[in-house]
């Protein structure tokens, strides 16, 4: 088992990985009452195309969703209700590449995790069950697509993007979950969830060497091979420029969205993350001198802010808020990034927004779930996310304003409104 200290964050991790190809870390955490436990797979709402013993398969959107469902149901009954009488606090989610089963406990840690591990690798689904959660699932898209923040922003993705499945719900369509099987998932299950698709993170008071021994025990034997994925082939131009729906709302809402280069699995990954998060706050923050004029002239309200996103193949910056004039903020914006290009950043401000994200990326790691889930998506892409700080002291404002030059352009702009219904 290899062993990593951090010096600049205070941090250690241990890192094995099987014989059947599971990454195993895991951050001790002495004199902690709780422990964390987080099991992923590589698989989310964007793996809708892939290759299976050498056939394409095209899946119904929010399969990933489904199975994320699914997968509680085991032959004894139900594994969220047998966590939660030993008691620990489970859960999971979904997201467009990866899929999370997790759970916190104070005690019977090793005994909990078994079950994890047990229930995530070895599915049991029948068609009666199947059919079952459709109607349940069925009702929560309902619900979610009466909401305004759920249209605003599917609708920009839309306008974003032509032909990546970005710019499917994860949870897909009523539509699209009735084509879901049994036979379906387990050809999900069998791609996805092998022991080199996934990784296995633990936080907290545990040993490592009785983790990846218990894991060594429970798990398959054999890791699967690489599923190659199709994610469509996205070209440069946005889909539509503009996008408006009228709903139940007492004021207008916007999300503005900006189509950015992908950026490749790799240490630039992280680098990428890092520089979009900063220009994001540089242009956007709510110490910045165009939210402080946008406010100021009563166009925006402390809704407004704004996030830089990466997925397989895609990334992407947007801001939004309530606005009874959203063609004018879209237009500040681009004067902002205009100014900014133009005349560069204050050092002052520079080294404000820096700190500042800085801090909160250290703040991060008093959070066992976001160390958990930070070690997996640096796993995923290739990248070692405890290496913030040497990445923080790469990037210069030159850097950031050629992030904003490049990437947050007019022709990769799209505009995405949610109006009041008229009466």
């Amino acid at each position: 088992m290899k062993q990593s200290f951090y010096e600049r964050i205070g941090e250690s991790v241990y890192r094995e990985v099987l014989p059947n190809g599971l990454q195993i870390c895991v951050v001790p955490k002495p004199g902690y009452a709780k422990s964390y436990a987080f099991f992923a797979t590589r698989y989310g709402g964007m793996d809708t195309r892939f290759c299976l013993n050498g056939r394409w398969l095209d899946t119904p959107a929010g399969i990933a969703h489904y199975l994320e469902h699914k997968m509680f149901d085991t032959k004894e009954g139900n594994a969220l209700q047998e966590l939660a009488k030993n008691g620990a606090e489970p859960n999971a989610f979904t997201s467009n590449a990866m899929t999370g089963y997790y759970f916190d406990s104070t005690e019977h840690f090793e005994e909990n995790l078994k079950i994890l591990l047990s229930f995530v690798s070895i599915p049991y689904f029948t068609g009666e069950s199947v059919a079952k959660e459709q109607g349940i699932i069925g009702q929560e898209i309902r619900m979610i697509e009466d909401n305004p923040d759920w249209q605003i922003y599917t609708r920009m993705m839309k306008a974003l993007y032509q032909t990546s499945t970005a710019r499917t719900s994860i949870a897909g369509t009523v539509e699209s979950i009735s084509h879901i099987t049994a036979e379906t998932l387990y050809d999900c299950h069998k791609a996805f969830y092998t022991p080199s698709n996934m990784i296995l993170t633990v936080v907290g008071n545990v040993d490592p060497v009785h983790v990846v021994d218990l894991a060594r025990r429970v798990l398959p034997r054999e890791g699967g091979p690489v599923i190659p994925r199709d994610y469509g082939t996205e070209p440069e131009a946005v889909a539509e420029k503009e996008t408006s729906l009228a709903m139940e709302v007492s004021c207008p809402q916007f999300l503005t969205g900006f189509k950015c280069r992908p950026v490749k699995d790799g240490e630039g990954y992280l680098r990428a993350a890092v520089l979009g998060d900063m220009a994001c706050d540089i242009l956007l923050g709510d110490s910045s001198p165009l939210y402080l004029r946008l406010y100021d002239q009563g166009l925006i309200n402390t809704s407004f802010g704004g996030a830089f996103e990466m997925m397989p193949g895609v990334a992407y910056l947007y801001a939004g808020g309530d606005s009874k004039d959203a063609h004018r903020v879209t237009a500040e914006i681009q004067k902002e990034i205009r100014r900014l290009t133009a005349e560069g950043i204050g050092e002052d401000f520079y080294q404000r927004v820096r700190r500042a994200a800085f801090g909160s990326n250290l703040r991060g790691l008093n959070s066992f779930e976001n160390i958990a889930v930070s070690l997996t998506e640096g796993y995923f892409h290739g990248y070692d996310p405890f290496r913030f700080p040497q990445v923080f002291d790469s990037i210069s404002k030159e850097d950031v304003l050629g992030f904003l030059r490049d990437n947050l352009t007019e022709d990769r702009m799209v505009l995405s409104e949610i109006v009041p219904r008229e009466t």
